[in-house]
C-alpha cells in the first residue's frame, strides 16, 4: 500500500502510523446516535464473551462476534474503552489478543481515511489480477437487489442485511468475492448497498475492506470455495441450498477457482507473500 502523505519516506510514513495508532489509546464517547444509546451499548458489552471469539469469531451461524460494530460506528463506544474492558475482564489471553488486534485493524482504516480523505472511495492501487468481467459501473443485478440469486449462503446473507441491517463480517467476505470476482460487478455499487443498508455502515472500513477484496488495496484478492463456507456455516447454508448437488459455483478447489476466475494459478495468485493455506479440498 502507498499513502499519499506529506510523509516521504518509509521510515517517516512508519513513525507517522505509529503515533497516531496512540489514537486507540485515548479517547471519549461522543453522543448516543443507535437505538437504546450508551445503555444498550454498555449492556452489550457487558454480554460478550470475548473468551470464545477467537474459535467462533468466522462463523456465520454459530456467531462468536462482538455485536458492537454499530455503537462504534456511531461514536457511542470508543475503541479504547472496550479494549481496557475486555482486558480488565479477561485478561489477555489469545482470544483477547485476536479481539484487540481487530480493534487496531479499524482504528487503521480510519487512519488511511484521514490520509486519503474521499479517495478510499476510488480504487487506491490497481487490482493485482485480472477480474472476471468488465467492473463498470451499472445499477445491481435486480437478483441482488432482491436477494433471489438461487446461493442460500449470498442469498441469506443479503435478506439478513436488509431486514436488519446486519451482515455477518464472514458473510461480507464472501458477497464482496462473490459481486466482484463471479459476477463482475464494481465493487464501488457493492460499497454503496452495503452502506445504504448496515446499520455500522463506516465509510473507511466498508470501501476499504471492498477493496482489499479485490486486490487494490492488498497484494492479492480474496476469493472462497464451497468448502469455506460449509465450514464456517456448519453446513447449514449448503444443506438448505438448491445448487447443491450441481450448480455451485463455488465447489471446486482454490486452484481451479484461482485459474477461473483470475486466469492463473493459486501459487501464481498468492505470490512469495500468499498467506492463503492450500486447498486439501479431494
Amino acid at each position: 500500500m502507498q499513502l499519499e502523505t506529506q510523509h516521504t519516506t518509509r521510515a517517516e510514513r512508519i513513525a507517522y502510523l505509529a503515533d497516531a495508532l496512540r489514537g486507540l489509546y485515548q479517547g471519549e464517547p461522543t453522543a448516543a446516535s443507535t437505538a437504546g444509546g450508551r445503555t444498550a451499548a454498555l449492556a452489550r458489552l457487558q454480554e460478550f464473551d470475548v473468551q470464545r471469539y477467537a474459535d467462533t469469531r468466522n462463523h456465520t451461524t454459530r456467531r462468536g462476534v462482538s455485536a458492537l460494530s454499530p455503537y462504534i460506528r456511531h461514536g457511542v463506544l470508543t475503541l479504547a474503552e472496550i479494549r481496557d474492558y475486555v482486558i480488565t475482564r479477561f485478561g489477555t489471553g489469545p482470544s483477547v489478543a485476536k479481539y484487540v488486534n481487530e480493534l487496531a485493524w479499524r482504528h487503521f482504516w480510519q487512519l488511511v481515511y484521514a490520509e486519503l480523505g474521499e479517495k478510499v472511495h476510488q480504487e487506491i492501487e490497481p487490482p493485482k489480477f485480472r477480474r472476471k468481467g468488465t467492473g463498470k459501473r451499472r445499477f445491481l443485478p435486480e437478483d441482488i437487489l432482491t436477494a433471489n440469486t438461487g446461493l442460500v449462503c449470498i442469498d441469506e446473507s443479503l435478506r439478513e442485511l436488509y431486514r436488519e441491517g446486519y451482515m455477518h463480517n464472514h458473510a461480507r467476505m464472501w458477497f464482496a468475492a462473490y459481486l466482484q470476482h463471479w459476477r463482475g460487478e464494481d465493487w464501488r455499487d457493492g460499497a454503496e448497498l452495503f452502506y445504504q443498508h448496515l446499520l455500522d455502515g463506516d465509510p473507511a472500513s466498508n470501501s476499504l475492506s471492498w477493496q482489499w477484496v479485490g486486490s487494490t488495496f492488498s497484494h492479492k484478492p480474496y476469493y472462497f470455495n464451497r468448502q469455506n463456507v460449509e465450514k464456517f456455516s456448519g453446513g447449514d447454508y449448503c444443506r438448505a441450498c438448491p445448487l447443491a448437488t450441481g450448480g455451485c459455483p463455488f465447489d471446486a478447489t482454490y486452484d481451479d477457482l484461482a485459474r477461473e476466475l483470475f486466469g492463473v494459478s493459486q501459487d501464481e495468485l498468492n505470490g512469495e507473500r500468499g498467506r492463503q493455506p492450500r486447498d486439501r479440498r479431494r
